[in-house]
């Protein structure tokens, strides 16, 4: 019998004494019912996997490269421990230095990194500059300490300022926006959105709150984007729209109208929709987004006289030491207690003023 051998392929015979045959830098197996060994059509196979190897392994980030400080940095333990929404915003901050991967470390300089940060600017926009930025400051510095660079290169740079004619991101809702907001929405819409009021949780982890992060009157989890630890005392206003919210089976406190946990995509896509409708009515003006809640919690309260640190430790903008973890918990919801009676207070103040929601007449 022929023994059939190709370069870069393993052909060998099972525990069962079935042949087999893979591809030994990637691992890709060849079906050898389907191409029969020694057949034309194994070995366009073969060439075909070899082919697309030999592609990728031309494609990978070089050592001693842009690219290969990326790399790096994507393979540390801080990317990995960083929110899928960061991850995914530090990717494409990548790929829009995929142009330029090949540039050796010994030319990578201040003035190249401003240079990178002003056409990032030009082409996709201030913010999305300042990420490529910091995406660029965290890789040199993690990367540091490997003896891959000497020093951080993007420090120096300077963030682009926010255009003065761009509006606000996020702004805060006036009252009569949150007003006309809860008594238009369905059920299951309603309860997300005064959840997300009454807490100012970011709504991605909003949604994602389980049943049994409450314990009696606290809601109790961590904020997903930086991991810091929050304790929100549940108030009268809150805990009514708790009760209101459909009954459902989902483990999650919140749930779609069939009864299944909400993903982020779907519910901005309900709310989205929703949001439109009200905008045609004119029942709320543009620029309305789910995460301007937080910013409604941050402002409300800073108007009510509360401290900054006091509203960020109500919003989890820090994150503790795991040293400090548990003693941290034990009294942050009794900090925090103070600063949702003002909230609810405040809210109730201004509820007063505001007049039953009436479709405009246009003259």
């Amino acid at each position: 019998m022929t023994q059939i051998r190709v370069k870069g392929f393993k052909i060998f015979n099972d525990r069962h004494g079935k042949r087999r045959c893979y591809h030994r830098a990637t691992g890709h197996k060849i079906n050898l019912e389907k191409t029969p060994l020694g057949s034309a059509e194994f070995f366009a196979e073969c060439a075909r996997i070899a082919a697309i190897a030999e592609t990728k392994k031309a494609q990978a980030p070089k050592p001693g490269t842009l690219g290969g400080l990326l790399n790096t940095y994507f393979q540390t333990e801080h990317f990995g421990n960083l929110a899928d929404a960061t991850k995914r915003d530090y990717r494409k901050c990548a790929d829009f230095l995929h142009p330029i991967r090949d540039t050796p470390v010994s030319a990578i300089t201040t003035p190249l990194v401003s240079g990178i940060h002003d056409k990032a600017a030009r082409k996709i926009g201030w913010r999305r500059a300042n990420m490529v930025r910091t995406v660029l400051s965290q890789v040199f510095r993690h990367v540091i300490p490997k003896g891959l660079i000497d020093r951080d290169y993007a420090a120096d740079v300077i963030p682009k300022p926010r255009p003065k004619d761009r509006p606000y991101a996020n702004r805060p809702w006036t009252v009569e926006e949150r007003a006309v907001v809860l008594e238009r929405a369905a059920p299951h819409v309603r309860a997300a959105v005064a959840l997300i009021m009454n807490t100012g949780l970011d709504p991605s982890d909003a949604l994602k709150l389980t049943r049994r992060q409450i314990d009696a009157d606290t809601i109790w989890g961590f904020r997903g984007k930086t991991g810091e630890e929050v304790a929100i005392p549940i108030g009268p206003t809150l805990q009514k729209a708790l009760d209101a919210a459909p009954i459902h089976d989902a483990v999650t406190i919140l749930a779609t109208s069939a009864g299944r946990p909400w993903t982020y995509n779907g519910f901005s896509t309900v709310w989205h929709r929703f949001k439109k409708k009200l905008e045609a009515e004119e029942a709320v003006q543009p620029g309305l987004t789910l995460k301007g809640l937080r910013h409604t919690v941050a402002t409300t309260l800073r108007e009510a006289g509360l401290e900054e640190r006091q509203i960020a430790d109500l919003l989890g903008q820090k994150t503790p030491s795991m040293a400090r973890h548990y003693s941290r918990s034990a009294n942050l919801a009794d900090r925090n207690r103070i600063k949702m009676e003002t909230l609810e207070k405040e809210n109730e103040r201004r509820s007063k003023v505001v007049k039953p929601f009436q479709k405009p007449v246009k003259p």
